[in-house]
């Protein structure tokens, strides 16, 4: 039973995302998918966020380095919100930027079980991490949220989640 998938750096790129998509959609075992450096963009992310707006065993996703831009962190914010297990997501060195940041952000009021998100080197801004502070006010679940090598400016950070995440050590 292989519950532990790891494809990185092997340039499946769209095609091969769909190909898993299709595969995660009836998969009831596979509980970690690596994925990064694969070059799947903004069509394979699609794809995937399909895949786990029904699957429900996948708890550990990674997608780091796979040129996905905005329209692919919107469908994976989409399918966030609705799906109940997923409790990991490693996001980094994409291209989402502040709007790609907001959809995550958006997935984030309403998600009760991702406890571990990487968004680091995306591009994104202060109106991006601005988002996403608000929405982790209404979240008590997220103990793990890089931000790292992204474009943040101080008024991007509202003092209360920066004296929490400074003196709590997590975000």
């Amino acid at each position: 039973m292989l519950t532990d998938l790891n494809l990185w750096d092997n340039k499946i790129g769209p095609e091969g995302a769909k190909a898993l998509a299709s595969a995660l959609r009836v998969n009831g075992v596979l509980t970690n998918l690596e994925l990064w450096n694969n070059n799947i963009g903004d069509e394979g992310a699609k794809a995937l966020a399909s895949a786990l707006r029904v699957n429900v065993v996948l708890t550990y996703l990674n997608l780091r380095g796979n040129g996905i831009g905005v329209e692919g962190a919107k469908a994976i914010g989409e399918a966030l919100a609705v799906n109940g297990v997923l409790t990991s997501l490693n996001l980094q060195h994409n291209y989402i930027e502040d709007e790609g940041a907001a959809a995550i952000a958006e997935a984030l009021r309403g998600t009760g079980v991702l406890t571990d998100l990487n968004l680091g080197g995306n591009e994104i801004g202060s109106k991006g991490a601005a988002a996403i502070a608000e929405a982790l006010r209404g979240n008590g679940v997220l103990t793990t949220l890089d931000l790292s090598d992204n474009e943040i400016r101080d008024e991007g950070v509202p003092r209360r989640l920066a004296r929490r995440c400074v003196s709590t050590r997590r975000c």
